[in-house]
């Protein structure tokens, strides 16, 4: 039987009136929504405040010319395919891709919610979740879905990961930030992280978008020179918040609390797992007898427990498939959205026609049908 073609790294755009369709009543004056001024500029509107008051477009984009999303002429629709958000739409895409299935990831849904209300952020989560299943029942078995939780109330959280692996969701986001003053690794996420290992799915360590305060990669940086943003941010906020993500489950003996548990890193590439590893292999050879203990090298924890999507045209994927391991990188498109590219399954076969055929088969769809359990 032939080998299947999963992306990885894939996204809805969440139809415009989501929070105020699927939404609970009580919490439906407050839905995220977007709002259109009488000059037609869209603003989005998340927990009664505008978390993105222009250019909306671009939070999708793929099938437009970059400058253009930004001109103030499109709609958040306009950046919106069909298949970001109907189901036999994406499959269209997918046949025409020849992809079998594709990892899916919300777009607003990781944007920041900017309000202290436990409840309303947890509301916000289910609606969420219930329209992506049925957009993952509109296609099938050819949808991976990913379910959001509220990370802020670890028992909100718990209650809606059950819910989300009952409707079959394959795995769960998590952001590569600090919740609250605390690391993801922290006990206190146990009760999410046990649910998790015990029922074999993975956390998708997923890139987010921030645009202020401590949770913004390399904020001062951008600060400094806003007018680099785009390229500046999209070219080193993956790495900036995936290295200090994944590291400090390392060295925090996370995997030692959670051995069976894996760990996907999404829309950072490859290529820096091998440097991670050696990083901090030297420096836990040197100062492992001032830091707290660990019953592995760093290297063995993110060998075991560790996975990387690559990006289409990376030039490293060889290499950490030798260097990190054969069963350790996948792949991903980041459709649609605005630095995603329509042609991402020809380049990634393109990226590797040169590897060996179990090499092809493991990055292009083996790996991800281990790591999401999909036999």
């Amino acid at each position: 039987m032939a080998s299947m073609v999963i992306d990885c790294d894939s996204h809805v755009m969440e139809p415009a009136t989501l929070w105020q369709d699927y939404l609970e009543p009580k919490y439906r004056a407050q839905a995220i929504r977007i709002d259109e001024d009488a000059q037609g500029n869209e603003s989005l509107i998340i927990a009664d405040e505008v978390v993105l008051p222009f250019g909306l477009a671009g939070l999708g984009g793929v099938e437009h010319d970059r400058a253009e999303l930004f001109a103030g002429k499109l709609k958040y629709a306009d950046g919106c395919p069909a298949a970001s958000y109907e189901p036999s739409a994406r499959g269209e895409l997918l046949d025409s891709w020849g992809v079998d299935r594709c990892v899916t990831f919300p777009t607003i849904g990781i944007l920041p919610f900017p309000t202290d209300d436990l409840g309303l952020i947890s509301a916000y989560f289910r609606a969420y979740n219930t329209w992506q299943a049925e957009f993952m029942q509109g296609l099938p078995n050819r949808v991976i879905a990913i379910a959001a939780l509220n990370w802020r109330d670890v028992d909100a959280a718990v209650i809606e990961l059950q819910r989300c692996l009952k409707l079959g969701f394959k795995g769960v986001f998590v952001p590569p930030e600090t919740i609250d003053g605390k690391r993801p690794s922290h006990p206190d996420f146990d009760p999410i992280w046990n649910i998790m290992e015990a029922a074999g799915v993975p956390g998708c360590l997923h890139v987010i978008v921030r645009f202020s305060g401590a949770a913004a990669s390399f904020s001062e940086w951008h600060q400094s020179a806003p007018s680099m943003g785009a390229l500046f941010g999209f070219g080193l906020g993956a790495t900036g918040q995936m290295i200090p993500a994944l590291a400090s489950m390392v060295v925090d003996g996370f995997f030692d609390r959670h051995p069976k548990l894996n760990i996907l890193s999404v829309e950072a590439g490859c290529g820096y797992a091998a440097y991670l590893m050696d990083r901090l292999d030297e420096k836990h050879a040197v100062l492992s007898g001032i830091a707290p203990p660990l019953k592995l090298k760093p290297s063995e924890y993110i060998q075991r427990n560790c996975y990387f999507v690559a990006e289409p045209e990376e030039r490293t994927i060889d290499a950490m498939l030798s260097l990190v391991g054969e069963q350790n990188i996948l792949w991903g498109s980041d459709y649609p959205h605005i630095d995603s590219t329509l042609e991402a399954p020809q380049l990634i076969r393109q990226s590797i026609k040169d590897l060996t055929a179990a090499r092809k088969a493991a990055v292009l769809g083996d790996n991800a049908v281990r790591l999401f359990d999909l036999s």
